[in-house]
């Protein structure tokens, strides 16, 4: 039996191994205190403001920003093949949640294209791997909602960007720049937000030796829990219950006296304001509208109840609050809103597996039992 003065005693991590660091990273930080995060060495609300999404995909997996790096071109990769493009639409006409069905496409595609472990790929492969992949969510996503509304998929139209193109292929129009713009920076602002739980559980995956799709889809299952990516319907669902501003403050009230959660509110990390939010405040303003000012008052009164409630601390706007305005301004499906955070944040997981990759070692903790005391003999 171990002793607390064991030398091969584990270290105890904390519960959910906050504050914990578990691994070096060059592709971005968190800084909460600060309400400040970036990618790799750039300020990522500065570009979201001011970049596109390929230009900060190609800083992610090439280091720099174009023209200091060739952009990263996805355009000519969104097209499934034949028979993902099958698997797609039979999985769509069976299964509701287009999760599943982003996860069937993609260990398809992998296993179409052969792509198999890390462990037998090259560096540039791994790039390639990585783009191939990734450039296909936005075409999964947007097929299987058509195809379990009874419409015809749109292909992909690779002379227009990842995000405008993605609006394009679920609505089966052209949309508004504006609306575009908007969405792009929703993107951009999400691609990676340090080792939140859905890149950790990727770069786990990735540590073993498995294929790019495998770590992926890993990555992609943990977005699936509200309490990670799931929130920007339900915020928008929040704001059509409450109507108007002067309705939100009881709202409030009896949410917290029931002990719910108010949606688009609080962070683990963020104790200054959240620089995605104020990002997608920003261009939800652009888009303007009655819900774009009902959704101002009604942020503002449910702060101020917040305040009151918890004086001791600072709860803020997270990203999801105004995500979910700008989602519904731009036209998405509400069913779509948190598969639409997987079109970026693919492009952080994918960074991140590579990077974990060149690490070499397999990610593999203890555990503390804390069970009864083993006995000497098994009763028969």
């Amino acid at each position: 039996m171990q002793t607390p003065t064991d030398t091969t005693a584990p270290i105890i991590a904390p519960p959910g191994l906050k504050g914990l660091a578990v691994a070096d990273t060059v592709l971005g930080d968190v800084r909460g205190q600060e309400g400040f995060f970036h990618y790799r060495q750039y300020d990522a609300a500065e570009l979201a403001r001011n970049h596109t999404l390929e230009d900060v995909w190609t800083l992610q997996l090439r280091g720099a920003l174009p023209p200091a790096a060739a952009v990263v071109e996805a355009g000519d990769h969104r097209a499934l093949p034949t028979l993902v493009a099958e698997v797609v639409d039979a999985t769509a006409r069976r299964v509701a949640d287009p999760m599943v069905t982003l996860r069937a496409g993609l260990l398809v595609l992998g296993d179409h294209e052969g792509r198999g472990s890390m462990l037998d790929r090259s560096l540039d492969e791994l790039h390639d791997d990585a783009r191939r992949l990734v450039a296909v969510v936005p075409t999964i996503l947007a097929r299987h909602h058509r195809v379990r509304q009874g419409e015809s998929p749109v292909d992909p139209d690779p002379t227009l960007g990842h995000a405008a193109d993605y609006l394009r292929m679920a609505t089966d129009r052209l949309p508004d720049p504006v609306a575009a713009r908007a969405v792009e920076q929703y993107l951009v602002a999400t691609v990676d937000h340090g080792f939140n739980a859905s890149t950790f559980t990727a770069r786990v995956v990735a540590s073993t030796g498995a294929d790019m799709a495998g770590a992926l889809v890993a990555g992609i299952g943990a977005l699936t829990g509200p309490l990670h990516g799931g929130a920007p319907s339900r915020c928008i669902q929040m704001i059509d219950e409450i109507g108007t501003p002067d309705r939100a403050a009881d709202w409030v009230r009896r949410q917290l006296d029931e002990g719910e959660k108010i949606m688009g509110f609080g962070h683990a990390v963020y104790r200054a304001e959240d620089p995605r939010g104020v990002v997608l405040r920003e261009a939800a303003e652009r888009l303007g509208g009655d819900l774009v000012d009902r959704a101002a008052g009604i942020e503002e009164e449910i702060l101020a109840v917040l305040a009151e409630w918890k004086p001791e601390q600072r709860i803020v706007t997270n990203v999801e609050f105004w995500a979910s305005v700008v989602l519904e301004l731009a036209g998405l499906p509400r069913a779509m809103f948190t598969p639409t955070f997987s079109v970026s944040r693919a492009i952080g997981w994918s960074a991140h597996v590579i990077e974990q990759h060149g690490v070499g070692k397999i990610v593999r903790p203890s555990a503390r039992y804390v069970g009864p005391e083993p006995v000497a003999t098994v009763p028969s």
